[in-house]
């Protein structure tokens, strides 16, 4: 069997380069690669093992992206964790555009925290302090 390894998510971008600066500034993210250099550029960004493609949209969105993500099929929001959720929320300052929380999500995880916000262009964020594996999931049936 052949192996498979996780490789990026591709997002559609009203402007590409100020989702770049924003991934950049704050998650750690670099170039790794551009397709098409020019004004229908693709950038990919890397920060450790996840990739952003980047690609020029060509359209709007067909609802507004509220509160943990979008419901109708696709991509509901991408999540970084973070040891200290407050001190991450004040570093982004004004970028921090909270649609939710944070929330204490402790019922499910004893010390798990979650805030959610919206990149520039209203992609939701999960930022998320102390999630864990649970140990035994229950099987796929």
């Amino acid at each position: 069997m052949s192996s498979v390894a996780f490789n990026h998510i591709a997002l559609n971008c009203k402007d590409p380069i100020l989702i770049e600066r924003f991934y950049t500034k704050h998650f750690g993210f670099r170039r790794s690669r551009v397709y098409l250099p020019g004004p229908g550029q693709v950038v990919v960004i890397k920060s450790g093992p996840l990739s952003l493609e980047l690609f020029p949209a060509k359209g709007d969105r067909p609802s507004a992206v509220e509160r943990d993500g979008t419901e109708y099929p696709g991509v509901r929001h991408v999540a970084f964790l973070v040891d200290n959720l407050e001190a991450k929320l004040a570093a982004m300052g004004s970028d921090a555009k909270l649609s939710l929380g944070p929330l204490d999500m402790g019922q499910f995880i004893p010390g798990m925290r979650v805030a959610w916000l919206a990149d520039p262009e209203g992609n939701i964020v999960e930022l998320n302090q102390g999630y864990v594996d649970e140990p035994n999931p229950p099987a796929l049936a």
